[in-house]
């Protein structure tokens, strides 16, 4: 697998859009290759902002959270947060390269992710191409934060296992490999956190990838997501009483 960060100009809210960014930093695209935008480049393309100044910042989690908890369950003062069926903090909102402005996860990641692989696959004239929206996150009893998947296009989030032999002939059991969260860590890995700019990247050499040439069916999106009650760490889940959000409206 190769991964190809791309640096872009410093992008602020409704500077320009991701369609105009995408032409002027991807000179050239090959076939089977999957494309990485970071959640905080399409959110600023498409003015999911609001300025600093003035701002509550905790009004602003409230309104943005599908579940959330208060900040005063955290030693740190941070708000636990569920928003597309993703536990990150503060409801995905992020203020680092914001330039005065909070910004707030992309309001439609999904078409987003499939707009811009329509828009690929025909200004490079390609067949198989994969978009995948990336942010990143922390995982419990772990330093440090990990790239995740919010949406993608053009293949299969998940490689299943189950009832497939292991190398001594026992067949899994649970076994489903997120393809989607992978690649989004590898790329975040790549892209870094900071000034870098470079929220862009190319993954090639990627065999493991089964290219659709579509978007995902609601029945697909659906089976990537688990309810609270159904996850494997429902025991703390369950262990607190969650608040429900205002879901960005």
């Amino acid at each position: 697998m190769n991964v190809e960060v791309i640096k872009t100009q410093a992008v602020r809210a409704a500077q320009l859009s991701l369609t105009d960014l995408l032409d002027e930093s991807i000179q050239s695209l090959s076939d089977s290759s999957v494309v990485v935008i970071t959640s905080k480049i399409v959110s600023l393309c498409e003015n999911a902002v609001v300025p600093m100044d003035g701002g509550d910042r905790e009004a602003l989690i409230v309104q943005e959270a599908d579940l959330y908890l208060p900040k005063t369950l955290s030693q740190y003062g941070h708000h636990f947060s569920v928003k597309y069926n993703t536990l990150i903090a503060s409801a995905g909102i992020d203020e680092s390269n914001g330039d005065g402005f909070f910004i707030l996860w992309p309001r439609d990641p999904w078409k987003t992710a499939e707009d811009a692989r329509v828009y690929l696959e025909k200004k490079f004239n390609v067949k198989n191409i994969g978009i995948l929206i990336s942010d990143s996150t922390c995982q419990p009893l772990r330093r440090g934060t990990i790239g995740i998947s919010l949406a993608h296009s053009g293949f299969n989030a998940l490689n299943d296992y189950i009832g497939k032999p292991d190398i001594f002939g026992r067949p899994f059991s649970v076994s489903t490999s997120n393809i989607a969260n992978g690649l989004a860590s590898a790329s975040v890995v790549a892209m870094g956190e900071g000034a870098e700019q470079t929220p862009l990247a190319i993954i090639s050499n990627v065999p493991f990838v089964n290219f659709t040439n579509s978007a995902p069916s609601t029945d697909e999106i659906n089976e990537l997501n688990i309810s609270l009650e159904e996850d494997l760490f429902a025991p703390f889940f369950n262990a607190v009483e969650w608040k429900t959000g205002n879901s960005g409206n």
